[in-house]
This record gives structure tokens, sequence and C-alpha cells, in this order.
């Protein structure tokens, strides 16, 4: 797929994922997916495949915002198989805590989907709302 096309899917998944639409943003990253978080926040490390991902990063971080992370799309920049989003999130704990982070996203796609994430975050601030 082109650079551009990587871009295009790169937005669907935010864009679905803002509308509550996780199962197409799920139908998105690669079964065999390598996710990365950075730093040594208690979700920080590297997960691999779907179902990891899932049990030990997505329903952990999920299950205490209030209603997801609402992300805006302030850059994407692609080359070849990779796209770098550049992003703001907005989301609220269950307790009432904000949880407003920005981060940048390397993403790297094969056959429309993603196979490896590495996202940069301010990991201080996941330290202090998730601890």
């Amino acid at each position: 797929m082109s650079a551009e096309e990587n871009k295009r899917i790169v937005a669907q998944f935010f864009e679905s994922s803002n509308r509550g639409d996780m199962e197409t943003s799920m139908t998105l990253i690669a079964d065999d997916i390598v996710w990365k978080e950075t730093g040594t926040t208690v979700f920080s490390g590297t997960y691999h495949g779907m179902e990891e991902l899932q049990e030990k990063l997505l329903g952990p971080l999920f299950g205490q915002l209030k209603q997801g992370i609402r992300m805006e799309i302030h850059r994407l920049i692609a080359e070849q198989d990779h796209v770098v989003a550049l992003t703001s999130g907005v989301a609220e704990t269950l307790e009432g805590r904000p949880y407003n982070n920005s981060y940048c996203w390397i993403i790297k796609l094969r056959d429309g989907k993603f196979v490896e994430v590495t996202e940069y975050m301010d990991t201080e601030l996941v330290t202090s709302v998730f601890g």
C-alpha cells in the first residue's frame, strides 16, 4: 500500500475509535501485532499479539476510563509502510480525574493493518493518574 493509503488507515483507526466503533478499530490491528508502550509505567512493555494486547494493556487501561480516550490527530507523516501520528487525547477516569496526554505513535502497516506500534507519551502523567 502507498504511504497515502497507510495514512488513511491510521486516520480511520482513530476516527472509528472516537465514534466508539472499537470493532472497526480492532479490525485494523493484525493478530500478530507487536505493540510497545515506552517508559516505566504500569502499562509500559511490549505486547505480542492481539490477545495479549487486549488482556494486558487495552482492558486494564480502558477499564479505568469513563468513555475511552478521544484522540485528535495533529499530524500524520508517512514513508512507505510507516506512519507517524502526532495526537493528543482527552479522557476521564472512573474517579473523575482528567487524563489528557500527548502522543507520538510510530506505526508500521502491512496489508492495511497495524503490525508494529511504538507509542510515546508523557509517562509521568500516566504514573500520576494510574499509579
